[in-house]
């Protein structure tokens, strides 16, 4: 405290003479009313720039529990879009009351907390297990398309087969010509994959979407895989080699949603007993 006032008091003039250019630009302002004005206005101008930084800061800060919110909100609505889905194509067959057809798929959202690209055998990590019903066989997706399928789970985490495993096949379908086939990755770029056993007479062409064909129960049908950048047909094949940009950037893949089909296991039951029946 001492040395406090021994500093006021070796710098009392420059004080005094502080306060009176502070008491005098007051003055100026109070009395004039251009000065008040400019006064007001740069003020506030300052003021809504501190503000508008503070809540810039604060946003950057609550991205984390935003882009969870967000993720919520996409699974919520993603279900509510497959159950509309759902009940029109019980319509169509008669089965409107039918509550199972209807909520056929169920959506859990989670981060993805691990992930590789530069393997032949990529595999990602993310933050839901068991005590959220997760279970090995389910369906990843994103906002963009197709992700994986769930190999293996925890009681906190899971982890899932990417798109980019060279041992990883998804059933798909180009969805302007209806003709169906296998995506598979050939370990080479991640920004690509190949979509096999399209026969030689079907047309293609460059930017023909390649969605999933629902024929496994895993995929709800319909869901982006990418679209067609090349393709080549050998004078003797069969079928045609192809080459499509997935839709989704792997190396930017921040949330997925996992797909639980509900009426996977009565399938599964009933083609195992008939592949199974020696009749």
């Amino acid at each position: 405290m001492e040395r406090l006032l021994k500093f006021l008091f070796e710098y009392r003039a420059f004080f005094t003479f502080l306060f009176l250019e502070l008491f005098s630009a007051w003055l100026v302002v109070e009395n004039n009313q251009y000065q008040s004005t400019a006064y007001f206005n740069t003020s506030n101008q300052i003021a809504a720039t501190i503000i508008s930084t503070s809540q810039t800061i604060r946003e950057y800060f609550s991205l984390k529990d935003i882009n969870s919110d967000l993720a919520v909100e996409n699974s919520r609505l993603r279900k509510k879009l497959s159950q509309q889905d759902q009940i029109l194509l019980a319509r169509e067959l008669s089965l409107f009351g039918d509550s199972t057809i209807i909520n056929r798929f169920d959506f859990t959202s989670a981060k993805v907390v691990n992930n590789s690209t530069r393997y032949y055998k990529n595999f990602i990590t993310i933050n839901r297990g068991k005590k959220d019903g997760i279970h090995a066989g389910m369906a990843a997706i994103s906002q963009w398309g197709a992700v994986g399928k769930v190999k293996s789970v925890s009681e906190h985490y899971a982890v899932l087969i990417s798109l980019l495993n060279i041992d990883e096949q998804v059933s798909s379908v180009i969805k302007r010509t209806g003709h169906f086939g296998t995506v598979q990755w050939d370990g080479t770029e991640p920004r690509f994959i190949d979509l096999k056993y399209i026969p030689r007479h079907v047309e293609l062409k460059l930017g023909d979407t390649v969605v999933t064909s629902g024929y496994n129960s895993v995929f709800p049908e319909g869901i982006v895989i990418g679209t067609i950048s090349s393709f080549k047909l050998n004078e003797e094949a069969q079928f045609h080699s192809i080459k499509v940009a997935l839709s989704q950037d792997f190396g930017k893949l921040s949330f997925v949603e996992i797909v639980r089909s509900n009426l996977k296991i009565e399938k599964d039951s009933l083609e195992q007993k008939i592949i199974g029946d020696p009749k």
